[in-house]
């Protein structure tokens, strides 16, 4: 049972290049199940031609309109019809920033994971963001969720990485160039 407690609304209030790192190490806690995060994307705003903010009038969406809301809540999205995707969303508001979740560890509740994964046992159960959302049960029910608040998904403190590798984000090669090569992937790295 996890007693770290929830970090505040505070801690999103920031740019996602600089909240992103800060989440490794982070526990994501649903339902019994506790999910360390090893592996996080950062995602600006309209200029940031990788991010869901690229597109519509002034940047805003249907789609992603959690994004322009206060730091602190859950922007939830299908990927190419098959995937939800965990973004956790930064800033103070109307900028359109996120992280997306992309690796997580389970530290308890590996029994609910498999069920949920119809997966073996596995150090890749939760190596990709579809499989973090599926093991933590998150769907488009989650968009707008409050991680600071008790109840559903929440994000408590946890062991911050030993060293952090920082890498080109993945799966945006339709993005303009200095987009694709920013080094806005961040890996924690415990020894």
């Amino acid at each position: 049972m996890i007693t770290a407690s929830l970090l505040p609304q505070a801690f999103y209030s920031r740019p996602a290049e600089v909240v992103a790192p800060d989440l490794l190490g982070r526990l994501l806690c649903r339902d019994g199940v506790v999910m360390v995060i090893s592996e996080v994307e950062a995602y600006g705003g309209q200029d940031d031609t990788a991010s869901h903010c690229r597109f519509g009038r002034n940047g805003r969406t249907a789609r992603n309109e959690p994004m322009w809301g206060p730091g602190g809540h859950c922007y939830v999205y299908l990927c190419y019809g098959v995937h939800w995707m965990l973004n956790i969303v930064t800033g103070h508001g109307d900028q359109g920033s996120a992280v997306l979740v992309r690796s997580c560890e389970v530290m308890e509740g590996m029994e609910v994971v498999m069920e949920r994964r119809r997966a073996k046992r596995g150090a890749d159960i939760c190596h990709g963001p579809g499989k973090v959302a599926q093991a933590l049960d998150v769907a488009d029910d989650f968009n707008g969720h409050p991680l600071f608040e008790p109840g559903g998904l929440e994000l408590h403190q946890g062991v911050p990485p030993t060293s952090i590798l920082r890498e080109k984000r993945i799966g945006i090669a339709f993005a303009d160039a200095k987009d694709r090569n920013a080094l806005l992937r961040f890996v924690g790295v415990w020894e």
